[in-house]
This record gives C-alpha cells, sequence and structure tokens, in this order.
C-alpha cells in the first residue's frame, strides 16, 4: 500500500511515464495512417490490365535505331514557330489564322 502511494506521488511516474506512452504510441499510430495512405496511391496509379499490356509492349518495342532514321527523314529547316493562344482568345478562330498565314508565306 505504501509503494503504491509512493509511485502516484513521483513525477517521474504521474508525468513522464504517459509522455513517453504518448510518444512511442503516437509514432505506430502515424505509421499505420500513412502506411494506409501510400497503399492507396497505389491503388489508384493501377492500369486496366488490357490497357497495361499495350503500354508495356510499346515501351519495348521502340529502338533507337528506328526513332533516329524517322528523324533524318523530317526536313527541320523548313519549319514554323506557331504560337498558341491566350487563355482570353478563341483558340479555334486563333489557329484559323495562323493557318491562313502559314499558307500565304508558302
Amino acid at each position: 500500500m505504501f509503494n503504491l502511494k509512493a509511485l502516484q506521488k513521483n513525477r517521474t511516474v504521474k508525468y513522464g511515464i504517459p509522455m513517453l506512452l504518448l510518444v512511442i504510441g503516437g509514432s505506430f499510430g502515424l505509421r499505420e495512417f500513412t502506411q494506409i495512405r501510400y497503399d492507396a496511391q497505389k491503388i489508384k496509379r493501377r492500369l486496366d490490365p488490357s490497357l497495361e499490356v499495350r503500354v508495356n509492349a510499346q515501351k519495348q518495342s521502340v529502338i533507337l535505331e528506328e526513332e533516329y532514321e524517322k528523324l533524318k527523314e523530317i526536313n527541320l529547316d523548313e519549319w514554323k514557330n506557331i504560337r498558341g493562344p491566350r487563355p482570353w482568345e478563341d483558340s479555334k478562330e486563333y489557329q484559323k489564322q495562323q493557318r491562313s498565314r502559314l499558307s500565304k508565306t508558302d
């Protein structure tokens, strides 16, 4: 009985042990909550299986030499830089204007 009353008056037992339990228990709890977050992100990133097969097939079938040959065939000396429309401009109308300017200069 005497030991129990002495422990209740001890500041380490009264404040220190609950604080340690809160800090250590909180770290384990936060780890579980953050793991749920990352697991949910993995689930969202998964692709449809048929689409995933197509994407993987495209990644594997690209050969560097073939892409280089395609780029060699393109004439890069005759390209024109066309500015995109501003947010306040009508994009279809602006594209028509740009195309008409290109056809006049050619």
